[in-house]
C-alpha cells in the first residue's frame, strides 16, 4: 500500500521518542495528541515562514488560483501517489519505516481528520518550504536542493526511519521543482494537499483490507 510521504513534525511522537528510544515499546500516539500536534506544528511552521519572510525581506514566491494549477497540482499528486505505492510494494525497508511511522500517526485518526491531515501541512509547509526558503535562497536549482533537505528532517522520526527521510527529501525535490518551473505555490499546496489525503486514505484503506483477509 502506498504512503503518504509528506507529514507534519508529529511533536508528540518526538517526546515519546526521546522518552522511551525503543521504537517497539513506543504507545500509539491518540487522536487528540495527533491533531493538537498538527495544529501546534502548522501554526509554528506558518510563523517562522512570516518571520523570516519579513526580517529577511523576501518576497513570497507568487500564489495564482487559476485551473492550469490546479490540474498540474493534481496530476503531481497522482504521481507521488503512484509513485509511493511502488515505492511501498519494492523497497522493503521503505514500506517498515513508513508502515511503523503511519501506524503511530493515523490508526488513531478518522476519516474526516484526514481532511486537516492535507490541509495543514499542506499550506504551512508549503508557503515555508517553497513559499519562503526558495526565493530566499535564490529560486534555482541549489535552492530547490536545499530547502529539499531541510524538508525531509523536517520528517525525521527516529534514525532507523531513514528512508521516509530519504522519500521526503526525494518528494520535497519535485515540489520544489514544480513551484520554480510553474512560478505559482498554488501547484505544490495542491500537490501536497492532494497526496496526503489519497495516500492516508490509500493506507488506511489497506491496513482494513489486511485485517479482514486475516
Amino acid at each position: 500500500m502506498p504512503c503518504a510521504p509528506t507529514y507534519p513534525l508529529c511533536i508528540a511522537y518526538l517526546k515519546k521518542i526521546v522518552e522511551n528510544p525503543n521504537p517497539s515499546d513506543i504507545e500509539p500516539l491518540t487522536r487528540t495528541q495527533i491533531l493538537v500536534a498538527m495544529g501546534v506544528t502548522a501554526v509554528i511552521l506558518l510563523a517562522i515562514a512570516k518571520l523570516w519572510q519579513r526580517i529577511g525581506e523576501v518576497a513570497l514566491l507568487p500564489l495564482q488560483f487559476d485551473l492550469r494549477g490546479v490540474i498540474l497540482g493534481l496530476g503531481i499528486a497522482l504521481g507521488i501517489t503512484v509513485a509511493s505505492s511502488i515505492m511501498y510494494r519494492l523497497w522493503g525497508a521503505y514500506r517498515r519505516s513508513a508502515d511503523f511511522y503511519l501506524d503511530l500517526v493515523l490508526k488513531p485518526l478518522i476519516f474526516p481528520d484526514y481532511i486537516w491531515l492535507g490541509l495543514l501541512p499542506g499550506l504551512s509547509e508549503e508557503l515555508l518550504f517553497r513559499g519562503v526558503m526558495l526565493p530566499a535562497f535564490g529560486a534555482n536549482t541549489v535552492a530547490v536542493v536545499i530547502s529539499s533537505v531541510l524538508f525531509g528532517v523536517l520528517h525525521f522520526s527516529g534514525s532507523q526511519q531513514w528512508p521516509y527521510i530519504i522519500w521526503a527529501t526525494a518528494i520535497g525535490l519535485v515540489l520544489g521543482f514544480s513551484a520554480i518551473y510553474t512560478g505559482n505555490l498554488l501547484v505544490p499546496i495542491i500537490a501536497h494537499i492532494v497526496t496526503n489525503f489519497l495516500s492516508s486514505c490509500l493506507w488506511k484503506w489497506g491496513q482494513s483490507t489486511n485485517l479482514t483477509e486475516s
